[in-house]
């Protein structure tokens, strides 16, 4: 007799919000106001650059490394400027500052129409709803402003967790705070490998949302595969007892 269905965890960039601009966009606009004129197409191509120089040398936001995700992405976003010729550290170091913490507000974020539906299905459904993000600590605000976080009983950050997906811990840190078994929970997520791959590694029930159709291959079962959220109490459903 399997376990039934408790628990659905949720991703949440690029599952139920996306960033409403470019980075080359909301980081010129930044720049704007304080005087920088820049192109955002090359602001663009230089936070890749440095998006990835970071990720490669302190993972996670360098948690391990004694950074946190304030001083990681300030970091990130002043090795972005110098990349374009900004050199002058106080304006470097206040638009860091300030794109950091502006990018908790509402405008800079793009709730997916299917999102606040299915969530309120799956409360509908009895079922917990928590949150596993590769995110750092300004999550909580964020899900808050965007009118979402009153849908989940607890929220676990790669940066509070100190590990992030696809490493099973983190998945392990979720199901301590379920309380349940593997079996009685799901987890919802738009990426193969740190979402559906890793979730079902400890033996939660993972999705895939594939929102562009972009998983090619017979590596996922059509069966744990969503082109949106509105397919997912159906899904639910057969899981419930």
């Amino acid at each position: 007799m399997r376990a039934p269905l408790r628990w659905v965890l949720w991703d949440v960039k690029d599952t139920l919000l996306k960033v409403r601009a470019s980075v080359g966009e909301q980081y010129c606009k930044e720049a704007e106001r304080v005087g920088l004129d820049l192109s955002p197409v090359e602001v663009e191509a230089a936070f890749f650059q440095a998006y990835r120089q970071h990720s490669r040398g302190y993972p996670n936001y360098g948690i391990s490394q004694g950074l946190d995700g304030r001083s990681w992405w300030m970091g990130v976003v002043r090795d972005t400027f110098s990349r374009c010729g900004v050199q002058d550290p106080a304006l470097l170091n206040t638009v860091a500052h300030n794109l950091y913490h502006n990018f908790c507000n509402s405008e800079n974020w793009e709730v997916f129409p299917d999102s606040q539906k299915a969530l309120e299905h799956c409360s509908s459904l009895g079922l917990k709803l928590g949150v596993v993000s590769n995110f750092d600590m300004r999550l909580e605000e964020i899900l808050r402003v965007c009118g979402l976080l009153s849908h989940f009983s607890f929220l676990i950050t790669s940066e509070e967790a100190g590990v992030a997906k696809p490493s099973p811990a983190i998945f392990n840190q979720a199901l301590l705070k379920c309380g349940v078994p593997a079996a009685s929970v799901a987890h919802i997520g738009d990426h193969y490998v740190n979402d559906y791959l890793a979730s079902r590694s400890v033996g939660i029930h993972g999705f895939l949302l594939d929102r562009h159709n972009k998983t090619n291959g017979p590596n996922v079962p059509r069966k744990h595969l969503l082109s949106s959220l509105e397919e997912l109490p159906l899904q639910l459903k057969e899981h419930l007892v």
